[in-house]
């Protein structure tokens, strides 16, 4: 997944990183579903660093998926929406 700056159409200007990665998984504490909880703030949550995306501005989200599994042609999987949290 990455972020773009919707001010600039590119990347968040001075960010440290842009996006995240499944092969990052391993760093990322996983739900017990195994998905997992993404943060996209200015500033990471504590506790929570390698699972945050640094933005600071109007942002667009892209998600990449390569070699997807027969559940995303079907439409037995789908993305979930981003929320806002408190």
């Amino acid at each position: 997944m990455i972020v773009y700056s919707m001010k600039t159409k590119g990347f968040v200007k001075d960010a440290d990183r842009v996006g995240l990665s499944s092969l990052e998984l391993d760093k990322m504490k996983q739900n017990e579903n195994g998905s997992v909880d993404v943060y996209f703030a200015p500033n990471a949550p504590e506790g929570m660093e390698h699972k945050w995306i640094p933005t600071g501005e109007d942002l667009l989200l892209l998600f990449r998926l390569y070699c997807p599994d027969k559940p995303l042609f079907q439409k037995t999987w789908t993305l979930e929406d981003v929320e806002k949290v408190p």
